[in-house]
């Protein structure tokens, strides 16, 4: 717990828990789906493993977490809680599309984008057998620039390493478009015919890609 705010408020109480810094969004990636220490860290790129250790050690004291152990296999998963705090999270975000601002370059992550992408694959609208998909940003440095996103089986993943399959599409972005496009700023047909965003391979599957993911659940928040 943090610092005691020395209030009988409810929300006092709470924010005790959750107002520490990267908390809230521990809680996120947990109710996201996100279950094992890696798969956090992946969903939070920029935060330390020792602190999200300290992290998921204070949510489990404080019941809104539980630690399940299974031989070497160590899961994270909501309480009741825990996943009480959907709620809350997703007005929080939607106040956040509504009223915060145009994003910084520094907010922009190429490795979160596709993290969260990947949890929106649309499964059904995918070609059967296993769909691999480049993404190249143009405008960001080297070592950040290239990733797949192999889907198979119901499953996807993400590598910033090429798997060495065949890829189906290349999808090359502006990293700004392909977050803008995920978040319902800047519409699929819009960002291709500017070029912000651009789409290689057959035909056929340049059309379909971009039906292949679905969006942020944040894209349908109507803007003020």
């Amino acid at each position: 717990m943090g610092a005691s705010y020395h209030q009988f408020c409810p929300v006092a109480k709470a924010m005790e828990l959750l107002d520490e810094r990267w908390t809230l969004l521990v809680v996120r990636e947990l109710v996201s789906g996100s279950e094992r220490f890696n798969e956090l860290r992946r969903g939070l790129p920029r935060m330390s493993p020792t602190l999200l250790s300290r992290r998921l050690h204070q949510l489990v004291r404080a019941g809104v977490v539980e630690r399940r152990v299974d031989g070497a296999d160590v899961r994270y998963v909501p309480t009741a809680a825990g996943r009480e705090l959907r709620p809350v999270l997703e007005a929080l975000g939607a106040w956040g599309v509504r009223w915060i601002g145009e994003l910084g370059d520094a907010d922009l992550d190429p490795k979160l984008l596709l993290w969260d992408m990947h949890r929106h694959v649309d499964h059904d609208a995918v070609p059967p057998g296993r769909t691999v998909v480049r993404f190249r940003f143009r405008d960001v440095p080297a070592a950040q620039r290239d990733w797949w996103m192999v889907i198979a089986g119901g499953e996807a993943d993400v590598c910033d390493i090429d798997p060495g399959h065949d890829v189906t599409v290349t999808v090359t972005a502006d990293l700004r478009a392909l977050v803008q496009v995920w978040m319902g700023d800047l519409e699929w047909a819009v960002a291709l015919r500017g070029g912000a965003v651009e789409l290689t391979g057959p035909e056929a599957l340049r059309r379909a890609a971009p039906g292949w993911f679905t969006l942020s659940p944040f894209a349908a928040v109507p803007r003020p």
